[in-house]
């Protein structure tokens, strides 16, 4: 069985209050974008995990793919996989490609060996592996509050725009980020903003953390700028970084010549 867990972006991300528990409390929209890892899930005599493509760090054992097929392997008393992932959705870009690994595998599990479980059963699982896991689920357009596990449909729809999404080699430590944040109640929420034009989102749809790690990577918020001089409607960076994604209605000649060879880029309609 093999299936392609795809990246997301954030449209806006407010960090609106620390909780009790350490963690923070956010809004954002959650959107399913085609930039794909392939994951491929059979059954096996002994249990393996191989990875190619792109480094993962950490053990085996830490990897949300293996931590996915633990939870329900021990529920449900499994026998043996063999587990393949080839990664090409980079790490520590803010676009959530272990969490969609993790999430696509609870999927495939349970096609696998008929366990049946329900969208809402898995996200339950999900929810234990990351608080973007249970987005991937469904994996439709979401409105996201609480530590990014409670969802709700949103209606938004890019399909007439094109994608540029643009990561330089620098990872953006994601507890770093959000020390350096003050949460705050937006002004306006994403939800509303979302329903506006994508013309009107500059200025208006904002990620908070954008200035903090702009300031510590500065070549992140030249990438913005960069997106914008070129034409984008609507440009940002998604999750707490380091990718940088721009919405284009045509795209504009030469896109990889304004970025370093070492940069990833991903060009795509959505």
């Amino acid at each position: 069985m093999v299936e392609f867990p795809n990246a997301k972006i954030n449209l806006g991300l407010s960090v609106t209050e620390r909780r009790s528990d350490g963690y923070h409390n956010l809004e954002t929209v959650f959107y399913p974008v085609p930039l794909c890892d392939v994951l491929e899930v059979i059954r096996g005599e002994t249990f393996s995990f191989r990875a190619t493509g792109l480094a993962i760090d950490g053990p085996m054992e830490e990897n949300l793919v293996v931590k996915a097929w633990r939870l329900l392997e021990e529920r449900f008393g499994l026998p043996p996989v063999v587990i393949r992932l080839h990664k090409v959705i980079p790490s520590g870009a803010g676009l959530g490609g272990g969490s969609a690994d993790a999430a696509f595998m609870l999927k495939m599990v349970d096609e696998l060996f008929g366990l049946a479980l329900s969208q809402e059963e898995l996200e339950v699982e999900a929810g234990k592996l990351g608080a973007d896991c249970p987005f991937f689920i469904r994996n439709t357009p979401s409105f996201a509050t609480g530590t990014g596990n409670i969802l709700s449909p949103a209606e938004v729809d890019l399909s007439e725009f094109h994608l540029v999404l643009v990561k330089p080699p620098v990872h953006v430590h994601t507890g770093k980020a959000y020390q350096s944040i003050t949460p705050r109640q937006p002004e306006i929420s994403v939800r509303e903003i979302v329903q506006q034009p994508a013309e009107r989102w500059k200025g208006l749809l904002v990620n908070d953390f954008e200035e903090p790690v702009f300031r510590m990577f500065p070549e992140i918020g030249e990438i913005k700028e960069e997106l914008y001089r070129q034409g984008a409607l609507y440009a940002s960076m998604s999750g707490s970084g380091s990718a940088v994604y721009g919405l284009f209605r045509a795209l504009p000649q030469g896109i990889h010549e304004r970025f370093p060879n070492n940069t990833f880029i991903f060009v795509h309609a959505l």
